[in-house]
């Protein structure tokens, strides 16, 4: 099995994962506009804004990015009385639902992190915080909060951002219940002194923080695995995976030191990255994966939000792009997550251009197979193909199916001229994706009859068009399969 095959089938456990994070969280903000002119008070641009966004940042982020991998995380944190707070609140509760714990610090100002844009860069950052610590009773709710979820998750994150929250009374009591439960605790550092987080499974400083905490040089593999090191001795950790920006990531523990590259086409916008890491690691972690193929997926996944602005988040569709990019080749721009794919369709649309879509395994292609294609591509302007995955192929033909692997299939059907897009589907049918694109066209072969394709009484919903194309006698994967192992 390929290394890509390997993952795309590990991305599968992240689904449910069950996560509790605990840390500092916080709002940012972004203001968008164009600067045109210098201010006559000063030598400074003056930004005409055009439009706000708000989201969660800090540990926000890192359950924000649990939650669009499709994680199940829980949430405790602390925000101030004031608007700031409120409109965290209303966030996390969009995101966590009943699993969002945001206990009250009358005393306490909310963390907003305020970036001015134009142009695509940032111009000026500005911040309102607090970073006291906890008083005893309040540190004693978070604590008691936190182990009341305890029993539910399998990892416990510990998003420290320095902003007083994870005090070292609060994360020595948090480290000493997880592991009494036998969780996985991973933690977001901060600071100079590592040994605060005694006892935790990983650690995932960047290449600075790791400097510092380790007081030796971090330029280099050995000189990262010898930082590493220290602080796993010193500090009684398990294990460290260092961000290392356009080097990778470096993932140390008692198993030895091994080295990822950056997975990284474009970087645009760093921000949140590392929150990034610590969620895919630890839904990765949760779902049972171990810790490289865990760490693997993270390097992915970082490498997918810094091509993005903002505190970014990504999706199993778009880490299994990713997954898929080099094997499909030239191929790559016509295989789509749904994501991207309605945005496309939504391009030739507003171009006057007609979608159609048809479906299936296509696990050895075969003329019939060209020959339906061929028919959908002429009744149409654009034909966009679902795919099934490699493990709904298997529930559907048994568990010698595919033949070929998910990526071969789309990269072999990208190839044609007939098809514009590929995407690849989970379900057994295709009808969420069908609900989603909304075709113009539906397409399958003339073995059906109109009442049982899939999706067709929803496309009369909308207007669409059903076509059942002419097959070619005799030509079925199926039989090709019985036919090569006979």
């Amino acid at each position: 099995m390929s290394d890509t095959t390997d993952l795309s089938a590990a991305l599968g456990r992240l689904a449910g994962a069950r996560v509790l994070v605990v840390g500092d969280v916080m709002l940012d903000r972004f203001v968008y506009g164009a600067v045109e002119r210098i201010s006559p008070e000063a030598p400074i641009p003056v930004l005409r804004i055009e439009r706000e966004a708000v989201m969660l940042g800090g540990a926000g982020n890192v359950l924000r990015n649990l939650a669009a991998l499709g994680a199940q995380p829980a949430f405790v944190a602390v925000v101030g009385d004031d608007p700031a707070g409120r409109e965290v609140q209303r966030l996390v509760s969009e995101v966590a639902g009943g699993e969002g714990h945001l206990l009250l610090d009358r005393a306490r100002r909310s963390t907003i992190k305020e970036r001015y844009i134009a142009g695509g860069q940032q111009l000026l950052r500005a911040d309102r915080e607090s970073d006291t610590t906890l008083a005893p009773a309040l540190a004693d709710a978070v604590v008691a909060a936190a182990e009341a979820l305890l029993p539910e998750v399998a990892v416990l994150v510990l998003s420290d951002y320095g902003k007083g929250v994870l005090c070292d009374s609060i994360l020595g009591r948090l480290i000493a219940a997880a592991r009494a439960r036998g969780l996985l605790i991973v933690v977001d550092p901060k600071g100079r002194d590592f040994a605060r987080y005694r006892g935790a499974t990983l650690v995932t400083p960047n290449r600075r923080e790791l400097a510092e905490a380790s007081g030796l040089p971090t330029e280099g593999d050995a000189a990262i695995v010898a930082a590493a090191r220290r602080v796993m001795e010193s500090a009684g950790l398990a294990g460290v995976l260092a961000t290392r920006s356009e080097q990778g990531m470096s993932l140390v523990d008692a198993e030895g030191a091994r080295h990822l590259p950056a997975e990284a086409r474009e970087v645009y916008d760093v921000s949140g990255a590392g929150d990034t890491v610590v969620a895919t690691l630890a839904a990765a972690l949760a779902g049972g994966l171990d810790r490289l193929t865990a760490a693997r997926l993270a390097n992915v996944a970082a490498g997918i939000v810094v091509g993005k602005a903002g505190t970014a988040v990504t999706s199993p569709g778009e880490i299994l792009h990713a997954l898929h990019a080099q094997a499909f080749a030239s191929a790559e721009d016509k295989v789509l997550p749904l994501g991207p794919l309605l945005v496309q369709a939504e391009r030739w649309r507003a171009q006057g251009l007609k979608v159609g879509f048809t479906n299936g395994c296509f696990d050895l292609l075969h003329p019939g197979h060209v020959a339906l294609l061929a028919q959908a591509r002429a009744a149409c302007d654009r034909l966009v193909v679902g795919l099934n995955d490699d493990a709904s192929v298997a529930r559907l033909k048994g568990p010698t199916r595919p033949v070929q692997s998910e990526s071969a299939r789309a990269t072999v059907l990208a190839s044609l001229a007939s098809v514009d897009a590929v995407t690849l589907f989970a379900e057994d049918t295709p009808l969420e994706l069908i609900k989603a694109l909304k075709p113009d066209l539906l397409v399958k072969g003339a073995d059906y009859s109109a009442e049982q394709v899939v999706g067709a009484a929803e496309l009369a919903a909308w207007g669409g068009r059903l076509l059942l194309a002419e097959l070619v006698p005799g030509q079925s994967t199926t039989g090709m399969v019985k036919r090569m192992r006979s």
